[in-house]
Order: structure tokens, then sequence, then C-alpha cells
């Protein structure tokens, strides 16, 4: 149980990444985290489109916005900076027009696995779905829910107390490592 702590410790978002490879073997890995993941009335409606090839990978770049609490210029991932991956989880809208819940858990275990292996993510919200949606091909039933960035660290990640609730933007340090205020346990938990 160790273990599962310290990897929930450390497990953070990485926006700079190592322009390494990611084997096919820890992907499958990733991909079968994700697969098993809880889903409502295990009614199962994600699917996810893997992009590995160094020009597709390029291509979903482009529409992605990184760091919104920072400036483009320290956020946005720079040539040799970015991912080397990008999974897309996609709803099957026939399936559940409501699946939030999933997705976020889905999206946990495939960042735990990723993780566990060194491997770094950022899931993405702020892009350009539209634009993506038709990249991926996806019909009128399907709808894009975020795209996930994965590469091997280059920078650290770390947590901090907050000591106010305006505190709560992350932030780069000297050393461009990311630094992430956290509301103390105290402050988030009421025993009745």
């Amino acid at each position: 149980m160790d273990q599962l702590m310290e990897l929930l410790r450390t497990r953070r978002t990485y926006r700079r990444f190592e322009q390494r490879e990611i084997s096919k073997e820890i992907v499958d890995e990733i991909l079968t985290a994700a697969r098993l993941a809880s889903s409502a009335a295990n009614r199962q409606p994600l699917s996810y489109i893997v992009i590995r090839e160094p020009e597709k990978v390029a291509d979903v770049f482009a529409y992605t916005r990184w760091a919104g609490a920072l400036p483009p210029e320290q956020g946005q991932p720079k040539e040799g900076e970015r991912p080397v991956l990008f999974i897309a989880v996609v709803e099957n809208l026939d399936i559940n027009r409501d699946c939030d819940t999933d997705a976020g858990l889905a999206i946990s275990n495939m960042t735990l696995a990723a993780w566990n292996k060194g491997v770094g993510s950022c899931m993405i919200g702020a892009c350009d779905k539209a634009a993506l949606s038709q990249m991926f091909g996806l019909t009128e039933n399907q709808k894009l829910h975020t795209v996930v960035a994965f590469g091997y660290p280059s920078h650290v990640s770390r947590i901090v107390d907050m000591e106010s609730p305006e505190e709560f933007k992350y932030y780069l340090d000297k050393n461009r490592d990311y630094v992430v205020p956290k509301r103390k346990l105290a402050d988030v938990v009421r025993y009745l």
C-alpha cells in the first residue's frame, strides 16, 4: 500500500518531455488500465485513439493549449519538449451521453499506469475539439472528451501546502520545475 500512496503522491501533471519513444508494451498497459476502470452501470461508453507517429503527434499538438495558469512562453512546451504520444478519450453518445465520471476514472487509471513505468502525462481539455474530432474521424454519435499527452518527463513537479485559497495557481520555480499548491487535508475534510 505504501507503493500506491507514493505513486499517488508523485504522479503529477508533466508538461515537458524527453524525446524518447514509449514502448508498445507500456502503451498497451496504459490502455488496459483504462479498460479496467469502473464504469456507470458497466456500460463502458469510452473508446481510445492512440497517436504515436511523430508527424501525427505534431498535428495533434498544434490544436492543444497548455498550462493555462502560466504565460504561453512559460507553459507551452517548446520544440524538443513536446509529448511523444497522445491518447484521445472518446465518448459514445449512443451508450451514455453523460460519462464524465467514467472518463475521469479511465484517465486516472491511464496516468497512474503510465507513471508506474516512469511515463508522465498531461490531461488536456483545452484543445480545439472540433478540429481534432474531424482529424480523428469521429462520427456524430461520438464526442471527444479529452486528449492525454504522454512522455518521459524532463522536469520535476511537486506539491506544496496551500497557505490560502488565493494561492491555487501552479507556478515554475527557478529551475523551471512545476510547483503545485494543494489544499491541506484539514481544509478539505469534515467529519460528522
